[in-house]
């Protein structure tokens, strides 16, 4: 039976540390970005294009973004990074009759 026993807990670590006060440092970044002309605060030091998207929920398809006046290719979108004081306009395609 003990041998079940051990084997139950192999995998199971408990790791508690204890710091005084004066070593607590949590420093939090944020970035302020203007998006479709409204101004916007993010976690986050950058994101990249894609991120910002899903962030926003942002899921329609047909749509172009600009940073600061820039055309971002859609297969950028991964790659390209979104950062403080930029100017991001998403904008969507529509079509009609």
């Amino acid at each position: 039976m003990s041998g079940n026993r051990n084997s139950q807990f192999a995998n199971s670590v408990t790791l508690s540390v204890y710091l005084p006060a004066e070593y607590y440092y949590i420093s939090i970044s944020r970035m302020e970005i203007t998006l479709n002309n409204e101004p916007l605060t993010l976690e986050g030091e950058s994101m990249t294009v894609a991120k910002l998207l899903e962030l926003k929920k942002y899921t329609f398809r047909l749509r172009i973004v600009k940073i600061n006046g820039r055309l971002i290719s859609r297969d950028s979108y991964d790659d390209e990074m979104v950062s403080n004081g930029d100017n991001v306009q998403v904008i969507y395609l529509m079509s009609g009759g």
